[in-house]
């Protein structure tokens, strides 16, 4: 089915035309990988080429591992999906809704309608949103002195609501106090989860919060492209001592690691005898779980982190637990009702359970939702379903 030949071109011509100075990609099935590619270099400031153990930031594509630490949970009866998550995380308890602010400048607040349950976070229909494409939210840790995002401060997620839980989808912070919640129920951090429940027994080996020695060696490099287009080498350092491991975006792992884990959810829960959910249970997740909701455009607030944000415009989209679920065939690509999502440094996945391939494309360039990566991860996707 795959054109290994095309998928090489692709790569290879991301790299040459200086699109991205590196670039990782795999693509799996039940059975085992189908493709996997290295070209590049791991950054313009590390000219060692590129390899397939090539340590990535992959932000985001955290909160599909956090999403499924919870769901083992709810498989296991000590979560529930749809009840009130106070009992272990107070602030979830009796949350407020930012409806503005006062003349003054002041933030307007009431008491949220409704309690925040596990289903909400794990959907973004909670009202958490990000101050990255929430200006509102912005304005908001200005002035209540919040520390910023990246600070690793457990205050980051004392934040309000910008709506009712249940009433509307928006991407935010959820995930970070699904893993909150993770570590509440489970009593130990949240490092120690993934390695006991997830990564662990899936042999994610370079998979963790803080690289150890060997995996830092082989990291990639951070990149920013500027507004002519030209990216420069930039530092993104380890929070190695954070208040809290962030279960919305703090992972760092390699292509290899998240194909496995990608491969496990095609395989229902399973990978190389390791059972890490039941078959019913990952269906569940692939399922929408936002009703006649939809996931709404990420209009950006800081365009330095992420450019506007809308895939697949022309296609409806609905939400998993824990995953964007695309609800129409793409043309030569993925079926309808597949599963994905994606990282900050414009690193994306996606799990296709009726045609039973998964892939997995990494960079490292800042801002998000980066033209050239998304026609990159396209030409990609095009050439593993080719044939």
């Amino acid at each position: 089915m795959t054109d290994t030949a095309a998928a090489d071109r692709v790569l290879r011509q991301a790299v040459e035309s200086g699109a991205v100075p590196g670039v990782v990609a795999l693509a799996g099935n039940a059975t085992g990988p189908l493709y996997q590619g290295a070209f590049g270099a791991r950054g313009l400031a590390d000219a060692t080429p590129m390899s397939l153990d090539t340590v990535f930031a992959i932000f985001s594509m955290t909160k599909a591992i956090t999403s499924v630490a919870a769901m083992q949970l709810v498989e296991a009866g000590r979560l529930s999906l749809d009840a009130p998550l106070g009992e272990w995380c107070p602030h979830l308890a009796a949350p407020q809704v930012l409806e503005g602010f006062d003349a003054e400048g002041r933030p307007r607040l009431r008491p949220a309608k409704r309690a925040v349950t596990l289903r909400h976070l794990l959907t973004h229909t909670a009202g958490f949103s990000y101050n990255m494409w929430n200006p509102d939210i912005g304005r908001y840790m200005q002035v209540a002195g919040m520390p910023p995002a990246r600070s690793g401060k457990r205050a980051v997620l004392d934040m309000p609501l910008v709506f009712d839980p249940g009433e509307r989808w928006q991407y935010g912070i959820n995930t970070d106090w699904v893993g909150q919640v993770v570590e509440a129920v489970r009593g130990v951090p949240l490092p120690e989860v993934f390695a006991r429940h997830v990564t662990g027994p899936l042999g994610m080996v370079d998979t963790g919060f803080v690289p150890g020695p060997a995996q830092q060696a082989r990291r990639a490099g951070m990149h920013q492209r500027g507004a002519d287009g030209a990216l420069s080498a930039m530092d993104w350092p380890v929070n190695a001592t954070p208040e809290f491991f962030g279960g919305g975006g703090g992972l760092f792992s390699t292509g290899v690691d998240y194909l496995r884990f990608t491969r496990m959810l095609l395989r229902g829960g399973e990978l190389d005898g390791a059972r890490v959910l039941r078959p019913e249970t990952v269906a569940l997740m692939g399922e929408n779980h936002i009703g006649t909701l939809e996931m709404e455009p990420m209009p950006t607030a800081i365009p330095s982190m992420s450019n506007d944000f809308h895939p697949f415009p022309t296609v409806p989209k609905n939400w998993g637990l824990g995953f964007m679920r695309n609800t129409q065939d793409l043309p030569g690509g993925r079926a309808a009702g597949s599963l994905a999502w994606a990282g900050l440094g414009n690193l994306y996945f996606w799990v296709d359970p009726t045609r039973g391939i998964s892939g997995v494309l990494m960079t490292q360039v800042l801002p998000f939702g980066d033209r050239a990566v998304l026609d990159l991860l396209a030409g990609f996707e095009a050439a593993i379903y080719a044939g």
